[in-house]
């Protein structure tokens, strides 16, 4: 039995190649089989960003939190409850101005939390969430998935590895105005990886 958390960023609903890809990619890793637990998160429904009350929540020991300080945290909590209940995340990312879309940079800040997700040691920050996966389906109009000005996918590895999700693999459908049939062949060309490797795993 899986657990699959979907998040998904673009601020399309019809036409949005990473959520469509995205979906490709949860079918193919058996999201639709019995027994299997999908979760969705939509970013289009935006989480707030942080603010001075979240901050000072945060940074206040749990047991010493009021009242008003425990609701400031209670979605951050859920979300962080969503990515611990996962063993396989699919992140619809697409590129915005070269970047990840401020809903997703709004989300990552509600669940990179000290002591929840990453604690720091006396040799650096260490992840919390290790032994899951996560597939970042990154999607751009110009823009080449790992070129010098692209700052959504290595910022999304670095985000992931920072909470403790490393096995992070990449499905690119990138340069989609340039060459959308040849960019999209290639995306699912590595759907279709993932899902043989999935297969593997469970033989």
């Amino acid at each position: 039995m899986a657990h699959i958390l979907s998040v998904q960023s673009s601020a399309r609903d019809e036409g949005s190649q990473s959520r469509t890809l995205s979906a490709e990619l949860i079918d193919s890793l058996g999201g639709g089989t019995a027994g299997n637990t999908i979760i969705v998160r939509d970013l289009a429904e935006p989480v707030p960003q942080i603010d001075e009350k979240w901050l000072g929540a945060n940074w206040t020991p749990a047991d010493e939190r009021s009242d008003e300080q425990a609701r400031a945290l209670t979605l951050s909590d859920t979300l962080i409850s969503e990515l611990e209940a996962a063993d396989t995340i699919v992140i619809g990312v697409p590129v915005y101005n070269f970047s990840v879309p401020a809903a997703l940079k709004a989300w990552i800040d509600q669940i990179a939390r000290a002591g929840r997700t990453f604690r720091y040691t006396e040799t650096g920050p260490q992840g919390l969430l290790e032994g899951k996966r996560a597939f970042v389906v990154v999607a751009s109009g110009g823009v080449p998935v790992d070129s010098p000005v692209d700052f959504a996918t290595p910022y999304m590895r670095h985000v992931l590895g920072f909470v403790g999700i490393t096995d992070v693999t990449v499905i690119a459908a990138d340069r989609l105005v340039q060459n959308a049939d040849d960019s999209l062949a290639t995306a699912r060309q590595a759907i279709a990886g993932a899902a043989g490797t999935q297969d593997a795993l469970a033989a």
